[in-house]
């Protein structure tokens, strides 16, 4: 990814689907709802650190001092016309320890706050702007069943494309019956980040999660639930 930042004033239009997969019409958004700007650098930054705090850092070698065997010098230094050799714990022979091999480390770090919650309305700006996001009319599952939600994308064209759904809450019935789709995810958009939105090829709003998000960034880090991604 280039560096620098890509500014718009211009207002975006989004198309607005049924639940039967026919467009009904536009809405228009305005960049600087979601800061009017993207700054890719910053956007780097931030997934970069999301994918370090998924790391287990549970990576472990043997060093010389670790691994079995004698640590007595294999022969004497001079006179058996083989070149000198130490111990068969020296990373220079098979079995041996490795040299300045990983161990365990915690890779976790954070961003400040502020620069994490303007990247998470950068990344929604970037798929309005190229094109990779639309608006649900309305989405709501009365009950958990994969097949609604499987046949809305496929009307939508959607089926085997990776995508976000953002909801203005948590939906327990829709989260449920989306969670057999591998390529679907299902997240409130408080509980967005910049990582998550890039990630998913396409996004797909409900209205009223679009309206969430024109309210503004959280003030406080989203309490999780259990559509929150876990960390692996």
């Amino acid at each position: 990814m280039s560096t620098g930042s890509t500014e718009t004033s211009a207002k975006i239009s989004v198309p607005v689907f049924n639940r039967e997969g026919a467009e009904v019409g536009k809405v228009e958004v305005a960049p600087e709802e979601l800061g009017g700007k993207v700054n890719k650098q910053l956007l780097h930054d931030v997934v970069v650190m999301h994918l370090a705090n998924q790391r287990a850092g549970t990576h472990s070698t043997l060093r010389r001092g670790e691994v079995a065997g004698s640590t007595k010098k294999l022969f004497r230094q001079k006179g058996t016309g083989n070149a000198r050799a130490g111990t068969r714990r020296t990373n220079k022979r098979r079995g041996g320890g490795t040299a300045k091999g990983p161990k365990p480390r915690d890779y976790e770090y954070h961003l400040p706050k502020k620069a994490v919650r303007a990247a998470t309305r950068m990344a929604i700006l970037s798929k309005l702007l190229d094109k990779e996001a639309l608006v649900l009319d309305d989405f709501t599952a009365s009950e958990i069943k994969t097949k609604p939600v499987m046949t809305l994308l496929k009307k939508l064209k959607l089926a085997g494309v990776t995508c976000l759904l953002g909801t203005a809450g948590p939906d327990r019935n829709l989260y449920l019956s989306a969670r057999n789709i591998p390529e679907m995810k299902v997240l409130p958009v408080r509980e967005f980040n910049a990582y998550t939105v890039l990630r998913q090829k396409r996004l797909v709003l409900t209205k009223a999660a679009l309206e969430e998000l024109r309210k503004g960034p959280p003030t406080a880090p989203p309490e999780p639930t259990e559509t929150t991604e876990q960390k692996s």
